[in-house]
């Protein structure tokens, strides 16, 4: 890699977990400021919580979690990779910002807005994808462990999950938390610095 390069940072995530969102948009400032290229692959809460006792409630926003996971990789295998992260947005912006419903319409509107066939809306209730999706999870999942949730995060062959955070930093305050991360993610024998959340996501 030239010494200029970009950094290449591999971010798995859920379309509709708030919490990949905010981290995705802060990873995007961090972008703007240090030469790192963000890599975008799914994966899914769906998947993640199978076979756990999780409220009821939880449950069935698990239920249609998986619709928007099967949208991007049924973008993924007919564009490539590179549209993951338009359309990531594009979803994004609609489901956590103006709180767009998990239906047809709303799938439609992402994918016309990153420039993709609408149709492949249609992927949202296609067990077709399952498998890939599947795979992706597992790549995720299989650099962290399970006992993590969305997003994760690879820098070369270091990855975390994380960070969480509402609001997401901008400017010199996102650059000093990469820094940090980076820190403490490269420290040989570091696991876990965590502490309960004190308020809900926070869109900024």
């Amino acid at each position: 890699m030239p010494h200029d390069a970009p950094v290449p940072v591999d971010f798995w995530f859920d379309p509709t977990c708030p919490w990949a969102w905010i981290t995705s948009r802060w990873i995007l400032e961090v972008a703007e400021h240090r030469r790192v290229e963000p890599r975008w692959h799914v994966m899914s809460l769906t998947v993640l919580n199978e076979g756990r006792d999780v409220p009821e409630r939880y449950r069935e926003r698990l239920a249609t979690s998986m619709e928007a996971v099967r949208v991007c990789v049924a973008a993924e295998q007919k564009y490539g990779s590179e549209v993951l992260g338009r359309l990531y947005t594009e979803l994004g912006t609609r489901l956590h910002h103006e709180k767009a419903p998990r239906a047809r319409s709303t799938y439609e509107a992402a994918l016309a807005a990153a420039g993709l066939d609408a149709a492949l809306a249609g992927a949202a209730w296609s067990g077709e994808f399952d498998e890939a999706v599947r795979a992706s999870h597992k790549d995720g999942v299989d650099r962290v462990g399970t006992e993590v949730g969305t997003p994760v995060i690879a820098v070369g062959d270091v990855a975390f999950f994380g960070p969480v955070m509402s609001p997401a930093p901008h400017g010199e305050a996102a650059v000093r938390l990469w820094d940090g991360v980076l820190a403490v993610a490269g420290t040989d024998g570091f696991f876990e610095l965590k502490r309960s959340r004190t308020r809900g996501p926070i869109f900024t």
